[in-house]
């Protein structure tokens, strides 16, 4: 049950714009970025609205940074290439194709990339460019220029305000370099929640001393430098919406937090939350730090390396203005003459090794390495136009030279080009390489965002694409407009299309060679039959790219019995994971667990949250038996009585979650709404009463200790009002859930929504009193079986509903199966 005061809806959390100054300003198409507006919030995304940005290079890496902006949602992306496409071009710009070479790569890119958001306008430009022309962007991207173009523009951009960023790779190495001018401010420094903590206790001093109190849990996240603000003190109410105060971390449980001597002594409660303020961050420009580099590392073993490859980048510029080209690939006299522009005073066989490598590659156009650097490049876009997060401060090197073979194996005559549209992939691991990359048989699990674009690297290196090859991609999911923010091989067109058959054909457009299937199955203990012995023995890899992680795991599982290469990977808002598993060289796949991993006692997530991470967990256990496990569990009742006893769940409570949710099912919208209004009073009203009613606020645990103290937050019910728009949006979210879960396809009214919510009276809060709460997880086990007497619900006080026939079916909603680990983990609170 969460606290009126800590429930809101994470986009709308710290935001600095009141409704009164947001009501002029751009409107967005919250259906078409929900995912995006969760992370970024309103206030960004109204920003990223107004953007102009450049992007200058349409080779695979310029495309991908176009491409990441444009979904994103700014104003407008130009597109600048003076170069028609070449065939090596193929290796990596997916917008391409053989029919293309001899095109302009901008005109031919913009045909493409226009498609992928209406709401962004896509230009491509083929002149040079010139300094008014440079002068109307807000973030001007090269990623295909000259030493002299790179420090001129950025000499430019410094000079006048204009966000600039480099990024480039060649081979198995890339880089992203950034530069915000003196005075960029960040709003936002970082995706994590404001810490908060209750207080235990603050003495009168300068500096006075704050206690947390003591959580077993998780601690306290405070750092050296925070600022934060006090609410609900009693007794040194002189700090309660004061203004924010920068503390000092002194010890475990102990803050410093500034003179409080001339304050009334403190009493008991409060609570500590951490306030994200404005940072002030100043660059250099590019020319001004060449010599000089700041890397962004946390790893100093490494800076070596990174020293090295700078070095390594900037001689290369001087080889390609003295003999036009690049390095041939593993060609010994071009490494030896790269090796002599490189400028490391007193330069160790490490250092020589690690250019020599890099110049038997550099000719190198990789696909993945194109997608990995132009994502940051992409999010550093993102970051310069909404002011939301820290930039790169300001170099950030990057290679995968592990993914060589070791030996000899790799000749010039192996990686010479040959006239194939994989020479940017040959020129790094060799003709035999491709070939046998061409004959693999893999299986792709989800085709959602990630799966997309692990699909598009596929295609463009050729996985799959030989005689024999074969990618098996299965969804059961169809698309829907939210999608296509992040998924972009799907077009509005597509909306309502199965994920995988769209994505197969899509795929096959970038490379007409692959060999793609499309199914439309769920991966699990159901469809073993289907993915059985011969299906699993004849892969030579598995790729997870599942929104669950109950569905991983299976997978996981499958691939450990079978003996099969796995590679998973998840997102989290910005943050994100990539684990690779290969029989008999790495560990075996283990539980992937969902987000920290983090578990929180029963009955402080039910009745004691006292932090935002509790209502969210709290939020995802709501959902996860309104709307996935009782629906799950009913359907598996219908067909099979006595399934509960095989789960080894009790009867009664079994038998009385089957009957309350086949007597709930809505014949109309009017009773979507009706459920959702007394839903809405029973968690933010009626189970707080009950709390309150067997703890007062009064209550004492012991003579002297008020229960209410620490992290023990005394609750204040909500009082439903038809004009707040966060009470009336929750009613039509869980209307609209309740609808879809019992697949009633219904028109929503408006009108209908106001009748109902005006008219409708709910009976007033009566407490049970045979009602024990536990305060502690110790408590719950010494709890009755429940029964009829003491089970918490709002009675519906309405005509009775006409039970469904036998074979009705009930819809998991995608988002319940997302959360099921940890629904399942908490179904007991």
């Amino acid at each position: 049950m969460p606290w009126s005061s800590l429930f809101c809806p994470r986009p709308y959390r710290n935001s600095r714009i009141r409704m009164s100054a947001t009501e002029d300003l751009l409107k967005i198409d919250e259906e078409l970025y929900s995912r995006q507006l969760y992370v970024l919030g309103h206030e960004a995304m109204q920003k990223m609205a107004t953007a102009t940005v450049l992007v200058s290079g349409m080779t695979g890496l310029g495309v991908e940074i176009a491409k990441n902006v444009i979904l994103a949602g700014v104003k407008s992306v130009t597109l600048h290439d003076q170069d028609d496409a070449q065939w090596r071009d193929l290796s990596s710009q997916f917008y391409l194709s053989e029919n293309n070479v001899g095109q302009n790569r901008a005109k031919v890119s913009q045909e493409h990339l226009s498609k992928l958001n209406d709401n962004v306008e896509v230009i491509p430009h083929t002149s040079e460019l010139t300094e008014n022309f440079l002068a109307t962007f807000k973030v001007v991207v090269l990623t295909n220029s000259s030493l002299k173009e790179q420090l001129d523009i950025s000499d430019f951009c410094h000079a006048n305000q204009i966000c600039f960023v480099l990024a480039n790779t060649k081979g198995l190495a890339g880089y992203v370099f950034c530069d915000f001018g003196e005075n960029f401010v960040v709003y936002d420094p970082s995706e994590a929640d404001p810490a908060s903590a209750a207080i235990k206790h603050i003495t009168l001093g300068n500096p006075g001393l704050l206690t947390v109190a003591h959580d077993d849990e998780q601690g306290h996240f405070f750092m050296d430098g925070d600022w934060v603000m006090f609410s609900e003190i009693e007794g040194m109410t002189q700090l309660n919406g004061s203004k924010p105060r920068q503390i000092c971390v002194k010890g475990k449980n102990t803050l410093e937090i500034g003179d409080t001597s001339s304050f009334s002594p403190y009493q008991h409660g409060g609570i500590i939350t951490q306030v994200k303020m404005p940072q002030k961050h100043s660059y250099k420009s590019l020319r001004a730090c060449m010599a000089n580099p700041k890397f962004n590392t946390q790893d100093s073993k490494k800076m070596f390396r990174y020293h090295t490859l700078h070095a390594a980048f900037q001689a290369l510029h001087t080889f390609q203005n003295k003999y036009g080209r690049l390095p041939s690939p593993q060609n010994q006299e071009d490494a030896d003459m790269l090796v002599e522009l490189v400028r490391i005073p007193a330069m160790d066989q490490e250092q020589e090794n690690l250019i020599r490598t890099f110049a038997y590659g550099c000719m190198g156009d990789l696909s993945p390495m194109n997608s990995f650097i132009g994502g940051l490049a992409a999010q550093e876009v993102l970051k310069a136009v909404s002011g939301k997060f820290t930039p790169l401060d300001q170099w950030l090197y990057f290679d995968a030279y592990e993914c060589l073979p070791e030996g000899d194996q790799l000749t010039e005559k192996n990686c010479a080009p040959c006239d194939s549209r994989y020479d940017g992939q040959i020129a790094v691991f060799g003709a035999d390489f491709q070939k046998r990359l061409g004959k693999q048989k893999y299986f792709l699990v989800g085709a959602g965002a990630i799966g997309c674009e692990l699909l598009k690297n596929f295609a463009m290196i050729g996985l799959a694409a030989g005689e024999g090859g074969e990618i098996t991609v299965t969804d059961m999911d169809i698309i829907e407009k939210s999608n296509l923010n992040r998924q972009f091989l799907f077009r509005p067109q597509d909306v309502s299309k199965q994920k995988s058959e769209v994505a197969a054909a899509a795929v096959r457009r970038m490379n007409p060679n692959i060999n793609v299937i499309a199914q439309k199955n769920q991966v699990g203990p159901d469809t073993e039959h289907f993915y059985g012995d011969d299906f699993f023995l004849g892969l030579d890899g598995v790729v997870s790219a599942l929104d669950n992680f109950q569905a991983r795991n299976h997978v996981g599982e499958r691939c450990v019995h079978y003996l099969k290469p796995l590679l998973d990977s998840g997102t989290d808002g910005t943050m994100g994971n990539a684990l690779v598993f290969v029989p008999y060289l790495t560990k075996t796949h283990g539980h992937i667990q969902d987000g920290d991993g983090r578990d929180f006692p029963l009955c402080t997530l039910r009745y004691f949250p006292s932090n935002i991470q509790h209502t969210i967990q709290w939020a995802r256990n709501q959902f996860e038996d309104l709307f996935k496990r009782r629906a799950e569990d009913t359907n598996k009742f219908l067909r099979d009585p006595t399934f509960f006893e095989k789960e080894g769940m009790e009867t009664w409570e079994m038998l009385n979650q089957m009957k309350m949710s086949l007597k709930e099912q809505p014949h109309c919208w009017r009773d979507c709404v009706a459920w959702a209004r007394k839903l809405w009073e029973r968690l933010f009203c009626h189970d707080i009463l009950q709390l309150l009613y067997n703890y007062p606020p009064e209550h004492e645990s012991s003579p002297g200790l008020p229960f209410w103290s620490g992290s023990m937050r005394c609750p204040h019910q909500l009082q439903f009002d038809y004009n707040n728009t966060t009470h009336k949006n929750f009613i039509v979210s869980a209307s609209r859930l309740f609808a879809k879960t019992h697949r009633l396809l219904v028109h929503e009214d408006e009108a209908t929504t106001s009748q109902v919510l005006l008219e409708l009276h709910l009976p007033p809060f009566h407490p049970h009193k045979g009602i024990h709460i536990p305060a502690t997880d110790e408590e719950i086990p010494t709890l009755p079986i429940a029964s009829a007497d003491n089970v918490l619900f709002i009675p519906y006080h309405s005509k009775d509903l006409t039970w469904p026939a036998p074979n009705m079916s009930f819809r998991s909603d995608k988002a319940g199966r997302t959360q099921a680990r940890m629904g399942k983990a908490k179904r007991g609170a």
